[in-house]
């Protein structure tokens, strides 16, 4: 009998779930129409209303265009903290040149191939071609955010540091009764330290 009951309220939840689903599925935006933008909740890839061929060329451009304005702009930075002898911030704004014009490169390799794609009127490989160079200049963004998060070395490290030991001849010898394992020469040493800026 509990197996029969346990049964028909799994049967019952999931035909809820269904209900749900198919009722989610089913919502448009007033009007009926479909909404403009889908999101895949999977990726957190934004994807626009479909586009003709020959307007994602012309997005493709955009995108490129911001791309490389990006590294230009990290490569200001980048110039900026080898002035400034700044070799931690250099390295992170140097990965981070690095990675985006990787992505520009593979964004021209793209936009050939959407190019071609647009002259054979094949919507299909447009569209493909033109989904990754959206992921591309995602990434190249993302790139470009994290290069303003390069931080520095620390101003209080900048110079030399000096460590010096001095020996004080004036201690009394130690009391083998107070004796704490130490030997004299230890106990005798003032450690005494000077940060030149």
């Amino acid at each position: 009998m509990r197996l029969r009951s346990k049964m028909w309220w799994a049967g019952a939840g999931c035909v809820m779930v269904l209900a749900v689903a198919a009722g989610a599925s089913a919502q448009t935006v007033q009007g009926g129409a479909a909404p403009p933008v889908a999101v895949d909740a999977q990726v957190g890839f934004q994807h626009p209303a479909q586009l003709s061929p020959q307007q994602e060329f012309a997005a493709a451009d955009v995108a490129l265009s911001r791309m490389e304005q990006a590294s230009g702009t990290v490569s200001k930075m980048l110039e900026q903290a080898r002035t400034a002898r700044d070799v931690v911030k250099t390295l992170c704004l140097n990965d981070k040149l690095s990675q985006i014009d990787v992505a520009i490169r593979s964004a021209k390799d793209r936009k050939a191939a959407l190019q071609a794609a647009v002259a054979r009127n094949d919507q299909e490989l447009s569209n493909h071609e033109f989904t990754i160079l959206t992921v591309l200049r995602q990434r190249g963004e993302q790139l470009t955010a994290e290069a303003n998060q390069c931080i520095g070395e620390e101003a209080a490290f900048i110079g030399a540091t000096n460590v010096s030991m001095t020996i004080e001849n004036t201690l009394p010898p130690p009391d083998t009764d107070t004796d704490n394992g130490m030997s004299p020469a230890i106990t005798s040493l003032v450690p005494t330290s000077s940060t030149d800026f």
